[in-house]
């Protein structure tokens, strides 16, 4: 879609009154990329209130946590370079804060600070100055309220960043293709609203794509597309696919791959995000579907369930040829190595209480505590009976081995499944940003039951 004025979109999404479709329509309407908020001139002003708001989704009019009234709010989108001047106003009932999960950034000042609580009633200015070498890709921002985290995303306090400069990447024949947000929310209902209390990851859920059901996505044969494949849900994962089809994978993270790879299926853990390539097909329909996915003994069950149904049609085009190699990627596996940890993720017998080596979160607490422009490994273990979804703030990381075995890695992520009773190991440049920060499991229930830690990077 063409991005809109900033300025402009900002007035009009403030100004709206009443029930709010919270990007929502019946099954089988065309899919509805969100609105853009986006930079002009290197600077992206933006003004977010949050707030309770009623919402039409699923044919049901809830209340939900919104963004500026929205429950699939306003994707922010910027270059590399960029200043992003982000005014927060808090009409909860309760705290809340903003996280720009992935993107490197400062965790320090109004910066990314997740240790921020705004008040009821209080406005925050958060400024953000992205180094000109951000990764492009495709990021995600959501409330990181401390012991509120997985109720406030699940009730709709999550939405899309767009890095751009993806595309410069493609050959000649694919720059400007057709580009489409596949945000994957969830929400479960209680009475009429969406639930943030006691929330229950196997639970049944209501899965949406930019927060429609089932919506059509269309494509000519032969067209090529890009598709933002991102998990912003609270708790749950995904492993889809697109029946026929298969994704050709250019990004992981937001960090462009050194080589296209392909694949029939995509696991996408909560928190994780792929910027991928698809090619239509022959005249006809093909579910997008979420297949049936299992993290465990002690974790969760997720059903097959139909997401999104892409219509090939119209008049054919010549299929592109993909690209092989793709963009340039630092390979730290011969890096000195400044410091080894191991990070243990544990958790009790009822599952309710969640531990980083043996502690529950502490913000005063310094759990580790790193030097800039160097290099750490670390080996993340896993003693539960359920996988936990590792994720790093502020500096991306490559996978060097899952289970003692080597991993190829193609690009950086910030987010990584850790196997039941399994270990992952990955390495960490800490470069640009000092200050404090956390590492944690990206199932927000885990994270607020007590599996998160504080990291402090220091000159």
């Amino acid at each position: 879609m063409a991005p809109l004025a900033a300025a402009a979109l900002v007035f009009a999404v403030i100004v709206l009154v009443g029930d709010q479709p919270g990007m929502a329509q019946p099954a089988g309407q065309p899919l509805q990329d969100p609105p853009e908020y986006s930079s002009r001139d290197g600077v992206l002003p933006v003004r977010l209130v949050v707030e309770r708001r009623r919402v039409v989704l699923a044919g049901r009019r809830l209340w939900a946590l919104t963004y500026n009234g929205f429950y699939m709010p306003p994707t922010l989108r910027f270059r590399p370079g960029d200043r992003m001047d982000l005014t927060m106003v808090n009409r909860l009932g309760s705290s809340t804060n903003l996280h720009v999960h992935g993107l490197h950034v400062s965790p320090a000042g109004n910066s990314d600070d997740i240790f921020v609580h705004i008040q009821p009633g209080e406005t925050y200015h958060y400024v953000y100055r992205f180094p000109d070498n951000l990764a492009p890709g495709t990021y995600w921002y959501h409330s990181h309220a401390e012991h509120d985290s997985a109720g406030q995303v699940a009730g709709g306090m999550s939405g899309i960043i767009i890095v751009d400069g993806l595309q410069r990447y493609l050959p000649p024949d694919l720059k400007g293709i057709t580009e489409h947000v596949i945000a994957l929310k969830d929400f479960q209902v209680d009475g009429d609203s969406i639930r943030t209390q006691n929330l229950h990851i196997s639970s049944p859920t209501n899965r949406t794509v930019n927060g429609q059901v089932n919506p059509v996505i269309a494509i000519r044969p032969g067209e090529t597309q890009l598709w933002r494949l991102a998990n912003i849900s609270a708790n749950i994962f995904y492993r889809l696919r697109l029946l026929g089809y298969r994704f050709h994978v250019i990004a992981q993270d937001a960090n462009p791959v050194s080589r296209v790879w392909s694949t029939d299926t995509i696991v996408i853990p909560a928190g994780a995000r792929y910027d991928v390539l698809v090619q239509g097909g022959p005249p006809g329909r093909a579910p997008l579907e979420t297949l049936v996915y299992d993290t465990g003994p002690a974790g969760d069950q997720f059903p097959q369930q139909s997401l999104a149904t892409l219509v090939s049609g119209g008049t054919p085009m010549v299929p592109a040829a993909l690209p092989a190699s793709f963009a340039p990627m630092e390979d730290l596996a011969g890096a000195p190595i400044a410091a080894r940890r191991t990070i243990v993720f544990s958790e009790n017998a009822a599952g309710t209480v969640f531990y980083v080596n043996g502690k529950v979160f502490d913000p005063t607490r310094v759990d580790v505590r790193s030097r800039l422009n160097t290099v750490e490994e670390w080996t993340v273990r896993n003693t539960s009976d359920e996988q936990h979804s590792f994720h790093l703030h502020t500096d991306a990381f490559q996978v060097m081995s899952i289970d003692g075995r080597p991993n190829h890695a193609l690009s950086w992520q910030d987010t990584v499944t850790v196997p039941t009773r399994g270990q992952v190991t990955v390495r960490m440049k800490f470069t640009d940003f000092t200050g404090r920060t956390v590492y944690h499991c990206h199932i927000l229930n885990h994270e607020d039951k007590g599996m998160m830690a504080v990291l402090e990077i220091v000159n």
